[in-house]
């Protein structure tokens, strides 16, 4: 964060002197002290981000690899002659742990076309599919293992810190 914080000092100034980085290395320690202490945030919290991001990044891309090819299942399923399409309101219970996972879950499913998260109430998920063959794969499929496994890194960093293990 300090480093975000001096870039952004130096981007700002547009130009390169000593004394502007002197005021910058000061200025970008004090924001980051205030942030520590009166925010919550700290190198140990820092620490967790820096973990999970490449499993996010990944993430990201496997989220938006589904999205389109959710959404050539649903052109195919409009523009098809099939008159009947069977839609399903599913419930499943999910195991993944923390609220944050449930809730990238629950928006992930929601933004590959033809599903929708109707309800979710701690892991419980209610799920609209368009078609009955969209409904499958959504409990224990591969979305919500690529969401365990961050939640793992993470879970992983706390318990490390504080010498706890996972139940």
């Amino acid at each position: 964060m300090f480093l975000i914080f001096f870039a952004f000092w130096i981007i700002l100034n547009g130009t390169w002197t000593s004394e502007i980085a002197v005021i910058g290395v000061v200025l970008s320690a004090l924001l980051y002290l205030f942030v520590w202490r009166f925010m919550g945030y700290s190198p140990k919290r820092e620490w967790q981000i820096i973990r999970r991001l490449g499993k996010c990044l990944s993430y990201a891309c496997f989220l938006l690899g589904q999205i389109f090819q959710s959404a050539g299942e649903t052109m195919r399923l409009i523009w098809t002659a099939r008159e009947v399409t069977e839609p399903k309101l599913t419930m499943f219970r999910s195991r993944l742990r923390t609220k944050e996972g449930r809730v990238l879950f629950a928006n992930s499913i929601t933004l590959t076309p033809g599903t929708i998260t109707a309800h979710l109430r701690d892991d419980l998920f209610v799920v609209h599919c368009l078609d009955k063959p969209m409904a499958e794969g959504l409990c224990g499929g591969e979305m919500e293992e690529r969401i365990a496994r961050i939640e793992d890194v993470s879970a992983a960093d706390t318990n490390s810190a504080t010498g706890g293990d996972r139940t």
